[in-house]
């Protein structure tokens, strides 16, 4: 995973032709309703050299990127990282398609992070520790889901201020804020920031696993729900979609490649996924945001991972690592034109 890793930190600046980029057009046809663009374009547009179908599956590669799809499906790995579609891959016309909302909020800010328009121009970053003083969140039998959330921003912020870093804080301390509270810390930053809520996951006892959160693009329901007429109406934080999942991008396939014995090579984690979701502290920050579960408490192996001190400072190196790789990456200013506009709303 640390080509993906490596790729988003060094993306070359590709010197495309502009006669090539005039050129460039996206085949597109509407099925069922909906915006789709086929995956020979994205294959062309994008210079993958291989294109390869094996049944249901597709995949896209060159020397540094492999995309793995599937017709029918929704999960789509970007070297070897779990990103999920908001609609499923779909056959028609002999070929296959992805939407195109998937195309433009997903694929394209994670290949070309230097097309995010100031993306790299902050400093200062927002740590949110989940829950506090009147709700612990969840519980098992080392501890509450607040506390570990607290230290483990305790030790983000101090990694990021060795990186030279402002750091504000929703909450140092046990106390409660209500989600509005937690939005009204982060956009009284008037400088330009990103926002990092800091939360452990609970389920079934056998769920495991690290997942990291985006707003949902306008359009695209909450994880796990049908679509809403409210789905519709733009947030605040829809004004950056790109940043945030190239901002998800980095912290993720972070803690997704270096969580794992240094000896055996055996994770300590699982992938569940770079997600969309409506989740509040998302939808009213004014900066780009992500929500990231750290682990589950409520499975016996995770459990005793989060409770431990190392694992909570490792959790924290990285993320404070992939921050600093994700304003390098976006804050290095693309030489060739913009990729051509779409012929059609989403």
């Amino acid at each position: 995973m640390d080509r993906l890793i490596s790729r988003f930190r060094l993306i070359p600046l590709i010197l495309f032709a502009c006669t090539l980029i005039a050129r460039a057009e996206w085949e597109q046809r509407e099925i069922n309703g909906r915006g789709y663009v086929s995956v020979e374009s994205i294959k062309a547009y994008y210079q993958f050299t291989s294109l390869k179908r094996t049944g249901k599956g597709i995949t896209l590669e060159d020397s540094k990127t492999r995309l793995n799809l599937s017709v029918g499906g929704v999960e789509c790995l970007m070297n070897g990282i779990k990103f999920v579609f908001s609609y499923p891959v779909v056959e028609s016309a002999g070929k296959s398609w992805i939407s195109r909302i998937d195309l433009v909020k997903l694929i394209h800010p994670v290949l070309r992070p230097t097309f995010i328009e100031n993306a790299g121009t902050f400093r200062t970053v927002i740590i949110d520790p989940g829950h506090g003083g009147k709700d612990a969140g969840a519980t098992n039998r080392y501890g509450t889901e607040s506390r570990y959330n607290l230290q483990v921003a305790k030790l983000l912020k101090q990694q990021l201020e060795a990186a030279q870093f402002k750091v504000v804080m929703t909450r140092s301390d046990d106390h409660y804020l209500t989600l509005q509270q937690r939005v009204d810390v982060a956009n009284a930053v008037r400088e330009n920031a990103i926002f990092i809520s800091i939360h452990h996951n609970s389920g079934r006892s056998a769920a495991r696993g690290i997942e990291t959160f985006t707003l949902s693009p306008v359009g695209v329901a909450h994880y796990g729900r049908g679509l809403k007429a409210s789905d519709f109406r733009a947030a605040t934080g829809n004004s950056h979609d790109s940043a945030n999942v190239a901002l998800a991008t980095a912290v993720h396939g972070m803690l997704l490649s270096k969580l794992a014995d240094k000896t055996s090579g055996k994770q300590y984690t699982l992938d569940r996924g770079i997600k969309r979701a409506r989740f509040s502290v998302l939808t009213g920050v004014r900066h780009p945001s992500i929500l990231v579960e750290c682990g589950f408490m409520t499975n016996p192996y995770e459990a005793k991972l989060i409770h431990d001190s190392g694992y909570q400072r490792t959790l924290a190196k990285l993320i404070a690592n992939a921050v600093s790789r994700y304003r390098f990456a976006v804050g290095r200013q693309p030489s060739a034109p913009a990729p051509p506009a779409m012929n059609r709303t989403q």
